[in-house]
């Protein structure tokens, strides 16, 4: 799941119902008053910037914890701030996973490269072609949709998560949420175009839908759920042992920090550790750390996941209309630097936690996550944008331990 503003429908959504007392689970009286910062590694970026945009992230922007990870090929670095959990005061572990939220996207678009550069799937062939009959209604037709237009969002497909309805979630957040229903529930709705007439192809509109279908494409077509092809295809190859597709597993293995909501400007933290992520599925259920990430990255931008014809399709974007210049690919997004290079990566939330990363395709990565969402300040997608650039454009500095 992605955030399009401030928040995203469905999180959003529930905020406003926590706030009503809904949301089952412990409530979190006040986020730590301590700041602690941490690096982890035989290689830090000893960086005062990086050092106050985390103190920021954890004071001014309200998360109770943040991490960042940075990796060149020099050294890593893991810097952490505050606490994993507001009533123990346990602090933020450096090997700590997170829920990654659309983070999953890119991992969900590398599979289905990797499927196109085995002749297995046609980015430009119709999405009735692998899912005949799913895509229909409402002026939403898979005869004119194609798989390049599902990975770089201008199907026109509606975002199910604008029409979930939040009471639903949060009278069993630990209900399985079956992804044609979701899929269903999108396209009971008409496209999402702005002009007259237009057509899919010619307008970007992030839609979760899109990387539902993708997911269902995956096991149409390998005859395997999506995540056990992420598992195969990636997360083993890499050595990737903090991530994880979670399907219906409620619960984050290994060491992790809670994940919080805070409903209103004043109101204190509750938390939202626990649910089912097949809420999310293909556009956003995975779980991972830092430096995952930033390993699966650098990977996937230097080309050790696909092929040179499949890495230049993902990489071939378009604009997002946004006034920061993003531009988006096949699940993946570019953005330029203050240093100068381009850097390619994604961002994610999903209730409880914010993510986001980026590489280089020199070979420098940077991943930032804290653990509330929704509920930290305007400034906090700015200032975790922030975090990544700088710790991309740092130079790494070697330390004795």
């Amino acid at each position: 799941m992605h955030k399009r503003a401030r928040g995203g429908a469905l999180t959003l959504a529930v905020a406003a119902c926590v706030m009503g007392g809904s949301l089952p689970g412990n409530a979190a009286t006040a986020a730590a008053t301590a700041t602690t910062t941490t690096a982890h590694s035989t290689h830090t970026a000893d960086d005062a910037q990086l050092r106050a945009l985390m103190h920021r992230l954890t004071t001014a922007d309200g998360a109770p914890g943040a991490l960042l990870a940075t990796r060149d090929r020099r050294g890593s670095s893991v810097l952490t701030s505050r606490v994993a959990d507001v009533d123990s005061q346990a602090p933020v572990r450096g090997d700590s996973r997170f829920r990654i939220g659309s983070m999953t996207k890119p991992f969900v678009a590398t599979v289905v490269l990797q499927l196109v550069g085995k002749h297995r799937v046609d980015l430009d062939a119709p999405v009735e072609r692998y899912l005949p009959g799913v895509v229909r209604g409402h002026g939403n037709d898979g005869r004119v949709i194609t798989v390049r237009m599902l990975l770089r969002h201008t199907s026109g497909l509606p975002d199910y998560l604008d029409y979930l309805n939040p009471q639903d979630f949060l009278k069993d957040p630990l209900a399985h949420h079956d992804t044609r229903d979701l899929v269903k529930l999108a396209l009971a709705h008409p496209p999402t175009f702005d002009k007259p007439g237009a057509k899919p192809g010619s307008e970007w509109h992030y839609s979760n839908t899109n990387y539902l279908l993708a997911g269902m494409l995956i096991e149409k077509v390998t005859g395997h759920p999506y995540g056990e092809e992420i598992r195969r295809r990636v997360i083993e190859p890499l050595g990737l042992h903090d991530t994880s597709v979670p399907g219906d597993a409620t619960s984050i293995p290994g060491p992790h920090p809670r994940g919080y909501v805070r409903p209103g400007e004043d109101a204190p933290l509750m938390d939202i550790t626990a649910f089912n992520p097949s809420i999310a599925g293909a556009s956003g259920e995975m779980i991972s750390s830092g430096t995952d990430l930033n390993r699966f990255l650098d990977a996937l931008v230097r080309g050790k996941l696909l092929r040179p014809a499949e890495l230049n399709a993902m990489m071939r974007t378009r604009p997002t209309g946004s006034d920061n210049d993003r531009a988006y690919g096949l699940g993946l997004e570019s953005r330029r630097l203050p240093c100068g290079a381009l850097y390619w990566g994604h961002g994610g939330d999903i209730f409880g936690y914010q993510t986001a990363g980026g590489a280089t395709t020199d070979g420098r990565q940077a991943t930032v996550m804290t653990n509330v969402d929704p509920g930290g300040t305007d400034a906090q997608d700015h200032d975790i944008e922030a975090a990544v650039q700088t710790g991309l454009c740092e130079e790494r500095h070697t330390h004795a331990q």
